[in-house]
C-alpha cells in the first residue's frame, strides 16, 4: 500500500517552492523587456510546463497560477490560468487601481497547499505589465479573475496571503475545506 502525500508535499515534489524559503519573502526583479526577451520567455516556458504538471494531479475549478518566484527564480513573472477563458501572461506587473468594493473569499496557495485562509481582495483591479516586446499594458480584471492575478501579483512582490487576512482569522487545514471544485461565489 502506498502513502499518500500531503498536498503541500505533493506540490513540492512537482518543483514548487514551500513558504519559509527566503524567495517567496522578496520582490522579484523586473525584467528590462525588450533586452531580456529571451530570459523572461525561458521563465514562462518554466510557469507553463510546471503549470501543466500541476494541472494534471488537481482539478483547479476556479483557475490556477503560478509565479515565477514560486519555482525559486526571483524575477516578475506570473501565468495565470482562468478556469473558462485563455492564459494571462503578466510580465513586470503592478496594480494600479483597486476598487474598495472588497469580498473575502477562501483562498489556497501552492507554495502551503494544506490550508486554505479567507482573504479580503478587490472585486475590480487594474493592471500594469509588459509584453516581450517591451509593449506597456493596461488591463482591467474583476471578480474571481481579480482574485486570482492579485495573488499572482502579490507573490512577484514578496507577499503571501496570509499577510492579507484579517487579524485574528486562522487558517483551515484543507480536509476541512468545503469549496473544493466550487467556483467562488459572487
Amino acid at each position: 500500500m502506498t502513502e499518500q502525500l500531503r498536498p503541500s508535499q505533493l506540490m513540492q515534489d512537482l518543483g514548487v517552492i514551500q513558504a519559509g524559503d527566503d524567495v517567496l519573502a522578496r520582490p522579484a526583479r523586473p525584467f528590462d523587456l525588450p533586452a531580456e526577451q529571451h530570459t523572461a520567455q525561458h521563465i514562462l516556458d518554466r510557469l507553463n510546463d510546471a503549470l501543466d504538471r500541476i494541472g494534471n494531479v488537481h482539478d483547479f475549478s476556479k483557475g490556477m497560477g503560478l509565479a515565477a518566484p514560486q519555482l525559486g527564480m526571483s524575477r516578475a513573472a506570473a501565468i495565470v490560468r482562468p478556469p473558462d477563458a485563455g492564459p494571462v501572461i503578466l510580465l513586470n506587473p503592478r496594480v494600479t487601481a483597486a476598487s474598495a468594493d472588497l469580498d473575502e473569499q477562501y483562498e489556497g496557495c501552492l507554495s502551503f497547499f494544506d490550508v486554505r485562509g479567507m482573504v479580503p481582495r478587490s472585486r475590480h483591479i487594474t493592471v500594469r505589465h509588459t509584453t516581450l516586446d517591451g509593449l506597456i499594458c493596461t488591463s482591467d480584471f474583476n471578480l474571481g479573475l481579480a482574485r486570482l492575478i492579485a495573488h499572482e501579483i502579490d507573490h512577484v512582490n514578496g507577499v503571501l496571503y496570509t499577510q492579507r487576512m484579517r487579524s485574528g482569522l486562522t487558517l483551515i487545514p484543507v480536509a476541512e475545506y468545503r469549496g473544493t471544485g466550487q467556483a467562488w461565489v459572487y
